[in-house]
């Protein structure tokens, strides 16, 4: 583990290295406990380089064997070695030369699960972002594309597979009881890409045939036992390859591609080319241990990481500030896929809601940063939701300024341009405006600079003028270390709907740039006029979430509902109702808070009960739409002086009175989902299991609730819907004997299946109220607990800090002790577990003064800890800044 150095990158600083390293020969002899590995490098000064300029190659903990150049062994005072850098000053006159390296690895004591341990027996990798340097001293930088050879060598008995990048070239027997495979990857790749996987695992099979006509072999690696649980993923792969091609041109280069699933593991996979190592929740699957949420996970989690073999492998990142580059363009890749796999309405729906709980709090927050940072103490805690999520919504703005067909001429001109390139935001940008003409020079502020940017809109209409009037004006909050922002260009897509539910075109527009249906707000101000409206329309403003905006726009109520009933669009259809309901929770928070009686309009309940009986809508989108804001998405809107146990209070009482409103309604609709039919993880089966689902939540709050979920856990055939009944009846009932039962069944049932005990975990670290402190730490305690498995504690403890608002924000602070405890044991083991858990902290400001201070007190004792890792200290030190 790294102790903190304290030391900031910053990206004005960036300088490339005046080294190459063009080839690695890289042999394993795997141990458990001594792994010998032997690094063969070509290194090569670049031109005009100064030959003075002495080598350093990065190391994390490594231990020197052994070291030679050109077959000559070093002496001791021709190199400077220490755990984690090698320095060689007296290097050769010629500018290429071969650079021999010896280190010894201990894969089992390697708890961190970065560069190479061992999970469950199987030896693998995780090289991002700077995870190479524990394996052997490089240039481990993203700007250093190189080629690797991989031997492997281990005892036949405990790894009979042994995988590495690329295509495999040699195997054989070695005597002894040991073995060996050489694999070559042969298109230059930076060393975070690098994998190998060496282990007693089974395997599905398949091929896929290219655009070309070239057939590529497809292999998936798991336990045995567990082959049947990958065939999704591997229909996943398969569908993810053809669309590849078919939407941007993009077919697969290499002869193989290998999926390999292990438990342990930080992230949710890992794109190395050509062998992806994957958390294992993302490609096991069936009916009984997993629910259609994780089905559509592993759809999409498989496709983002075969589509960053373009967007991510051939072409990579200058260096770590340009991570957008990668995994936003990658995220938006892997939406734009879902979306036609399944419902383009409900997947963006789905998005805009992820968006908005995890990223916009980021912005929002202490730990605000630019899409691409500017400055970053240690990398692995940037690979954050505004990386990832608002970076793909900048591609997605892109789009929509540009439109599909210069997109497309730009993604294209983006590949050929820059295959086999680390390059930068400003090459990305660049291919755009040379493809289109356009200049997106204010539109780049999206990359540079932190926070969400907020648009307030108002409307008037003027009968005997036939003329609809907007002004629009915007604004940028001040972020950390940012208080003066600058107005960027921000794309927002509209209508103008007419009383049918149609959209309205009207005669001619003045005052702003208005192409296709989306205004271009460039200005602080805009007043914009369409003339030649016979009839007052109802503004439908950001439509498709065109721009990750906050929107205020003065609306009449009656709008309101009517773009709820009406809108076209159906995602403003879905943001109009959402956006009632959100202001109904925030008026019932305070109405609680001021001791009132809560009451809800009648006509919100009604509006509930009618997309819950509309059929023209996809089951899928009605239970979105049934699903109330969550209690973090309320304290957001509300946003300062925040009491957890108002907004559960009124929130409850919402989710009482729709179903009281509509009891009859909701039982009847309940009960015509009942025959599903045989499981299937298709979209439209998946939606009506979502809409039953969520009408049970409803009816769980009736008298005959506990009964009604019991029978419902009891007859359930796939885990999507016992799960959903278990998370009811110990949500609703927590103290009933249906819920002990039923918790007691499930775990019977499923304690040797992992995967199936996290959701066991997670739904009771959800329970609701302050005694669920005390449910986390008795289950902490539960033999099934591991404090060393990811999975596991991202079930208990990251669910519990981040999704249980009540709980972990108890006001006598004992959530945040125990998490502190925990975040803090962790440290010691995983720092890069132990800081992305402890962001779960980043909104204590916004709590009530005695929360904030219980809050802070704990955020104090971990940083006072002692020894704590660069990960660790980094987020404890941004969050209390």
């Amino acid at each position: 583990m790294r102790t903190d150095t304290g030391h900031v990158f910053k990206l004005e600083e960036y300088r490339p290295s005046a080294y190459h390293i063009l080839e690695a020969d890289l042999t394993f002899r795997l141990d458990p406990n001594a792994t010998q590995v032997i690094a063969t490098l070509t290194v090569e000064r670049v031109p005009d380089a100064d030959s003075s300029v002495p080598l350093v190659l990065d190391g994390d903990g490594l231990a020197l064997k052994r070291i030679a150049i050109d077959g000559e062994e070093l002496s001791s005072n021709a190199y400077d070695a220490t755990p984690d850098q090698l320095t060689l000053a007296k290097l050769p006159a010629a500018r290429r030369f071969e650079l021999l390296l010896e280190t010894v690895l201990s894969p089992d004591d390697n708890t961190a699960l970065m560069g190479l341990y061992r999970s469950s027996g199987v030896y693998c990798t995780q090289c991002e972002a700077e995870g190479f340097r524990r394996i052997t001293y490089f240039l481990d930088r993203p700007d250093n594309l190189c080629v690797f050879t991989v031997r492997i060598e281990a005892a036949r008995e405990y790894a009979p597979v042994l995988l590495s990048n690329g295509n495999p070239v040699e195997s054989g027997d070695l005597g002894g009881g040991r073995h060996y495979a050489v694999w070559h990857d042969p298109f230059p790749k930076p060393s975070y890409l690098f994998a190998l996987v060496a282990g007693d695992l089974g395997k599905i099979t398949d091929e896929f045939v290219t655009m070309s006509g070239r057939s590529v072999a497809l292999g998936i690696y798991v336990e045995h036992g567990k082959e049947a649980r990958a065939a999704y993923a591997m229909d996943a792969l398969k569908r993810s390859m053809k669309w590849d091609e078919v939407t941007f041109g993009r077919e697969y280069d290499l002869d193989v591609f290998n999926i390999v699933a292990v438990s342990d593991f930080n992230m949710g996979a890992m794109e190395n080319k050509g062998l992806n190592i994957f958390n294992d929740k993302y490609v096991l699957a069936d009916q009984e241990t997993a629910t259609d949420a994780d089905f559509a996970n592993i759809e999409a989690v498989i496709a983002h990481e075969y589509f960053h073999n373009w967007t991510g492998n051939r072409i990579t990142c200058r260096d770590w500030f340009q991570l957008c580059l990668k995994e936003g363009l990658t995220v938006y890749r892997d939406h734009e896929f879902s979306a036609d796999q399944r419902s383009r309405a409900v997947k963006r729906i789905a998005e805009v809601r992820t968006l908005r709980a995890q990223q916009f709090p980021e912005d929002q927050g202490p730990l605000a940063h630019p899409v691409r940072p500017r400055r970053y103490r240690e990398i692995n805690n940037f690979y954050t939701a505004t990386v990832y999520e608002k970076g793909s919504e900048v591609v997605r703005m892109i789009r929509t300024i540009l439109g599909a067909e210069a997109f497309r001429a730009g993604m294209d001109l983006y590949f050929e341009r820059h295959d086999g390139q680390a390059v930068t935001i400003e090459d990305f940008l660049k291919v755009f405006e040379d493809a289109s003409g356009r200049d997106l020079a204010q539109f780049a502020l999206w990359y540079h600079q932190a926070g969400t940017p907020s648009i307030t809109a108002r409307t008037a209409y003027h009968p005997a003028a036939k003329e609809f009037v907007l002004d629009i004006e915007q604004s940028v909050p001040p972020t950390p270390s940012e208080n003066r922002k600058r107005l960027t260009h921000i794309p927002l897509a509209f209508g103008l709907v007419g009383k049918d539910g149609r959209d309205i075109v009207p005669g001619a527009i003045e005052g702003a740039a208005v192409e296709n249906g989306v205004i271009h707000v460039r200005k602080r101000r805009h007043t914009i006029r369409f003339s030649g409206m016979a009839e007052r329309p109802v503004l439908s403003l950001n439509r498709g979430f065109s721009a990750p905006i906050t929107l205020s726009l003065q609306q009449k109520a009656d709008d309101r509902f009517f773009l709820a009933a009406k809108d076209s669009d159906a995602f403003s259809r879905w943001q109009a109702f959402n956006g009632l309901l959100t202001d109904a929770l925030v008026a019932a928070f305070r109405q609680t808070l001021g001791g009132k009686k809560v009451q809800f309009s009648t006509r919100l309940l009604a509006l509930a009960g009618a997309i819950a009986a509309d059929e023209s809508l996809e089951p899928a989108y009605r239970a979105l739409a049934l699903s109330l804001p969550g209690e973090a998405d309320i304290a957001r809107e509300i946003g300062k002086a925040i009491d957890p146990d108002a907004i559960f209070a009124g929130r409850e009482a919402l989710v009482g009175a729709i179903a009281n409103a509509n009891k009859a309604l909701f039982g009847d609709l309940y009960a015509s989902f009942a025959d599903n039919g045989p499981f299937s993880p298709d979209a439209a089966s998946a939606g009506q299991r979502a809409l039953r689902n969520v009408l049970l939540d409803y009816l769980a709050t009736q008298p005959e609730g506990a009964a009604l979920a019991s029978s419902h856990f009891d007859a359930a055939t796939n885990m999507t819907d016992r799960a959903a009944a278990l998370a009811t009846l110990v949500h609703r009932h927590t103290a009933s004997p249906e819920a002990s039962e039923a918790l007691a069944a499930f775990e019977a049932r499923f304690r040797a299946a992992p995967l199936a005990m996290d959701k066991w975990f997670q739904i009771q670290a959800t329970t609701p109220g302050s005694q669920s402190v005390d449910t986390v730490r008795a289950l902490i305690a539960h033999p099934a607990f591991s404090m060393t498995n990811p999975n596991r504690l991202r079930a208990l403890i990251g669910t519990f800090a981040n999704a249980n608002q009540t709980g972990f924000n108890r006001a006598d602070g004992e959530g945040y002790r125990l998490f502190a405890d925990i975040v803090t044991r962790t440290d010691r083991n995983n720092p890069q577990l132990a800081a992305r858990l402890a962001t779960a902290l980043r909104s204590w400001r916004s709590l009530e003064p005695g929360r904030q201070m219980k809050a802070r007190e704990a955020l104090v004792s971990i940083a006072n800890a002692g020894n704590l890792s660069t990960d660790l200290r980094d987020i404890v030190e941004r969050t209390l800044a």
